[in-house]
């Protein structure tokens, strides 16, 4: 049996102070002996994974971390691995040490607020305040302090809007010892009561473009990119989803689609391609079948398919050695034709005209600093949770770059990115949307050329003349 993927679970990850119990409480949860526990403060070093299934809730990654505070050239580098993890992190724990609360934990409660992740603050060790090992107030001083932060985070507890803003993320506070077993079950309730709700009513990936008893075609090319005896993660995704809708689906290769489409008796509702097989599959389906590609999929699954939408459209403004910057999820070796090294820089430089200057990151890697990219391709990101690529398009947005996606990006180069849109009326619109606008700003700019002699001629860009979002 095939276990669920990683980017399917839910990214529950534990942070805090170096030896607050971190792992030993992830142990304790787990009953398992995931993380190597010892009283030598910064035991944790990189970040450990542990899926599980987490019922009733289902499959979970838990993520234990380095301790916040770690200190020392090699510390900081821990510290950084840790923040990583917050882009991908779903439900946070922050683990403090019963009775204490510092600026550290302020600080970091006060990021996972800000990026609206819902948080559960475990205060930990009570036995020793129960024990005798520290003054009776502070079993008090815990129960003040658990009361003070209710009162000051109140409007993140119940996830409610305010003044007609999104909500609030959630928060929950409960009390443990993990050396004693006591408050696990708090816990794990409060878990259970964060789990953001979409991963509970999953969306669907494309079964909800198709329908119960219609048929989507699936175009699945085996080259040399193609893993050797199993299809990619997002073909996968796409069958399963098709099925759990009670759709019918078909598995074909390119060269094998316009015999398998002249078979059947009806249309297909939907035909989806590998992105690189845009072109023939294109010239082999009838217009009136929709068509779209997994990449474009998981851009809606995953990321947010309006802003990329918007985002391809820098692919016009691309001038001689622009910065664009591919980013690719997951950490394959490429190979002589790669999608991201070969196939996007060449499609883009026909496109253009222009010698574009492309660089490249895998994996978790993305530059702190995005000041002088044009733009950013990512790949569908179908090894990640969609909070990382949430993550990821928000970081863009704050740097003013616009980002796409594989599949947009191959679309628009060859001209098809219309029809490839057909599916999504919401992100045709805005295609359509934003293709008048650049029309009228250049028949403004025209009339502004065309001025008489006398008048000054403006040569300031038109307010509306942008049409890629900040």
């Amino acid at each position: 049996m095939n276990p669920t993927p990683k980017s399917l679970r839910l990214h529950i990850a534990f942070f805090g102070r170096r030896n607050v119990g971190k792992s030993s409480l992830l142990n304790a949860i787990t009953r398992q002996q995931v993380s190597i526990v010892s009283p030598v403060a910064g035991t944790t070093t990189d970040p450990v994974e542990k899926p599980m299934e987490l019922l009733p809730l289902g499959p979970v990654l838990f993520i234990d971390t380095a301790g916040i505070d770690d200190e020392g050239e090699l510390g900081g580098l821990r510290v950084q691995k840790t923040r990583q993890v917050l882009d991908r992190t779903e439900l946070a724990v922050l683990v403090a040490e019963a009775g204490q609360w510092g600026e550290f934990e302020e600080q970091l409660l006060r990021e996972l607020m800000g990026r609206q992740i819902p948080t559960v603050v475990a205060f930990n060790k009570v036995d020793l305040l129960r024990g005798g090992h520290a003054p009776s107030p502070e079993a008090g001083g815990c129960d003040a302090l658990v009361a003070l932060l209710v009162r000051r985070y109140r409007d993140a507890g119940g996830g409610e809007a305010v003044s007609g803003e999104a909500p609030q993320p959630r928060l929950r506070m409960v009390k443990t010892s993990a050396a004693r077993g006591t408050g696990l079950l708090d816990l794990r309730q409060a878990l259970l009561d964060l789990a953001p709700p979409d991963f509970i009513d999953s969306p669907a990936i494309v079964g909800d473009l198709v329908g119960p008893g219609e048929l989507a075609v699936l175009v699945v090319p085996i080259d040399k990119e193609a893993p050797k005896g199993r299809l990619i993660q997002p073909q996968v995704q796409a069958i399963r989803d098709l099925l759990d809708t009670d759709a019918f689906c078909l598995v074909v290769k390119e060269r094998e689609l316009r015999r398998a489409l002249d078979r059947l008796k009806t249309p297909p509702k939907l035909v989806v391609t590998d992105s690189q097989a845009f072109l023939k599959v294109a010239a082999d389906c009838p217009r009136d079948v929709p068509l779209t590609s997994f990449s474009i999929l998981m851009a809606r699954f995953k990321g947010d398919l309006l802003t990329q939408v918007r985002g391809t459209f820098a692919i016009e403004q691309l001038r001689r050695n622009d910065r664009v910057l591919i980013a690719e999820a997951c950490s394959h070796h490429p190979i002589g034709e790669d999608i991201g090294r070969v196939k996007i820089p060449r499609w883009l430089t026909q496109y253009t005209g222009e010698k574009i200057h492309f660089e490249h990151v895998q994996g978790h890697d993305f530059p702190a600093d995005l000041d002088g990219y044009k733009l950013v391709i990512h790949c569908g990101a179908c090894m990640w949770n969609r909070r990382e690529m949430l993550s990821r398009i928000l970081r863009c947005q704050q740097a003013g770059v616009p980002i796409t996606n594989y599949g947009l990006t191959i679309a628009y180069s060859l001209g098809i990115f219309e029809r490839a849109l057909g599916p999504f009326p919401a992100a045709l619109a805005a295609f359509r949307e934003a293709r008048e606008a650049k029309a009228l700003a250049t028949a403004r700019q025209r009339t502004g050329v065309r001025q008489s002699p006398a008048a000054p001629v403006n040569t300031a860009e038109p307010k509306d003349s942008k049409i890629i979002p900040s």
